[in-house]
């Protein structure tokens, strides 16, 4: 993967990004890229956030991949900080080659950078090979995890 560039995202790369989170089984019932207003709004309170990190893996000025990686201060573990790794996609013409290993491995370095002491992540129950994946890079099954709808 030495032909990728991981960096920070810019609205300009807002669409593409959405694409790939809609690209699958659950962002497909979730997720339009008809009307792009809701996700600016929320990538202008991302890139406002130090503590909010949306990047894109870019090959031959290509965005093929994006993770969100968020930076949380806590008083558990002894006042420890802790990464949280969020939407992580690549682009289906670039699965298979490792990019995901390389987008992860980067949240890792980047918590370690930024001071935390623990990576996490949640994946939907249904993402049987998402599991067998972050599995294989190290990530231990420890917690069950709870969401509330809201709206």
């Amino acid at each position: 993967m030495n032909d990728v560039l991981i960096r920070r995202a810019t609205a300009a790369d807002v669409a593409v990004i959405v694409a790939m989170i809609a690209d699958d089984q659950l962002g497909a019932t979730r997720e339009s890229i008809d009307d792009l207003a809701p996700y600016l709004a929320a990538f202008e309170q991302i890139d406002a956030d130090p503590n909010q990190v949306l990047v894109v893996a870019e090959r031959n000025h290509e965005v093929i991949g994006t993770l969100q990686l968020t930076i949380i201060p806590g008083l558990s573990r002894r006042g420890s900080t802790r990464g949280l790794i969020e939407a992580v996609r690549v682009a289906a013409s670039a699965r298979g080659a490792g990019l995901g290993s390389t987008l992860v491995q980067w949240a890792v370095d980047e918590s370690r950078t930024r001071g935390c002491t623990l990576v996490q992540l949640t994946s939907d129950k249904s993402r049987t090979e998402a599991h067998r994946f972050y599995t294989r890079l190290g990530f231990a099954n420890t917690h069950e995890g709870f969401k509330l709808k809201l709206n």
